[in-house]
């Protein structure tokens, strides 16, 4: 279906905002590639995210808005944030999603006391089957990575889901457009090849690389970060498929594992292993996965490579939890996928749930950081630091 042709929800145009007032109370909004705020149904108290993509920021907005509306739209999946609501008014695209309180993964497996190939066969197992989902569906996410993959619910973290598809679209034909976050992209999207799914698979198998050593699979350390040449080097190593298992990181990774990175990140698109078969890999369905833990090492990579601000080319976001002190503080965790220190401070008592309360909090180091606070204990929130 032509962009241009697209029909929300009932098909309506709504005049105003006050049409997605008078049935969602929106929160204070957080300026990303859209805005995001929390929205609170007013008959059922039931609390979602919500995306507002303002039209006058432009035609790449404006298209992603309506793609992923789309997208969104057709599919329904467990491991897949699921569409609630839309609306277009005259000035913007509302998009109401299910809200994933459980953290990131990142923060999962430092909160672990045990940390196995299993548990990251588990979270792998979930990628690739909403992939496998999307796949059958002709749809290519084309942009996997550990950020946009999040726990549903605090109190459960066995279940897994993918966010973000603004950059989603139909294979209807061979893709050229590059776009994506630089370490997460294959092989073919780099040279400005044709490619198609199998540029997800690539993707996970990434993930899986980093989840098992803490590492990414392509990195330079010789370069500024962000710059023109540091780009070329980690291209150029993903161009020919220059990753190793480097000792002693992983040494202690079985041969399953290993066999099945290899089959996620083969340079030639043809040969590489789809999203399905994967899922019948030994490694997913078998007993290939060790029970040894591996909690130390790959932790202590997460710090030291993330620590240095690795791969922030694109990540808009970082998870925040909030606790209540009973003193008429709060305590902020940031989340620490990029390391940054937990800040006590005073806030106001009254502070309405959808409503949060910004403060600007200074870090030398760098130099600058939003703090955002929510009374209500460990609700997690979004937030885009300025650095």
């Amino acid at each position: 279906m032509p962009f241009g042709c697209l029909a929300l929800r009932d098909g309506r145009t709504y005049d105003s905002m006050s049409d997605v007032t008078d049935k969602y109370e929106i929160g204070q909004v957080l300026r990303e590639f859209c805005e995001l705020c929390l929205a609170k149904d007013r008959q059922t108290d039931k609390v979602f995210v919500c995306k507002k993509f303002l039209k006058k920021d432009g035609r790449k907005v404006r298209k992603a808005a309506k793609n992923e509306i789309m997208i969104l739209k057709l599919v329904n999946h467990p491991n897949i944030l699921q569409l609630i609501d839309t609306f277009e008014t005259r000035k913007e695209y509302f998009i109401i999603q299910e809200l994933a309180t459980g953290g990131d993964v990142f923060d999962w497996i430092l909160d672990q006391g045990n940390y196995t190939e299993r548990d990251a066969s588990n979270v792998i197992r979930q990628v690739l089957e909403a992939v496998a989902y999307l796949h059958s569906l002709n749809i290519v996410h084309r942009n996997l990575k550990l950020e946009n993959l999040m726990y549903y619910t605090e109190n459960n973290h066995n279940k897994v889901v993918l966010r973000d598809f603004y950059l989603s679209r139909f294979e209807n034909g061979p893709i050229t457009e590059p776009c994506g976050t630089p370490e997460y992209l294959a092989p073919e999207v780099v040279a400005r090849h044709r490619y198609g799914r199998p540029v997800d698979c690539w993707a996970v198998g990434v993930i899986m690389f980093i989840l098992l050593s803490g590492n990414p699979p392509f990195y330079d350390e010789t370069e500024e970060e962000n710059t023109d040449l540091h780009n070329r080097i980690i291209f150029c190593r993903i161009v020919a498929g220059d990753f190793e298992f480097d000792s002693p990181y992983w040494d202690d990774i079985s041969p399953a594992a290993k066999e099945l990175v290899c089959r996620l990140m083969e340079v030639d698109q043809m040969l590489r292993i789809t999203a399905q078969d994967a899922l019948w890999h030994e490694w997913i369905a078998g007993n290939g996965a060790s029970e040894k833990n591996l909690k130390d090492g790959v932790c202590a990579q997460f710090e030291k490579n993330f620590a240095k601000a690795k791969w922030r080319v694109r990540i808009h976001s970082s998870s925040l939890y909030v606790n209540a002190n009973g003193d008429g503080t709060y305590t902020a965790h940031f989340s620490r996928a990029l390391f940054l220190p937990t800040v006590t401070l005073p806030f106001p008592e009254e502070i309405h749930p959808l409503c949060p309360t910004f403060l600007h909090w200074f870090d030398p180091e760098v130099q600058s950081g939003l703090l955002c606070s929510f009374p209500t204990p460990h609700l997690l929130y979004f937030v885009e630091p300025d650095w």
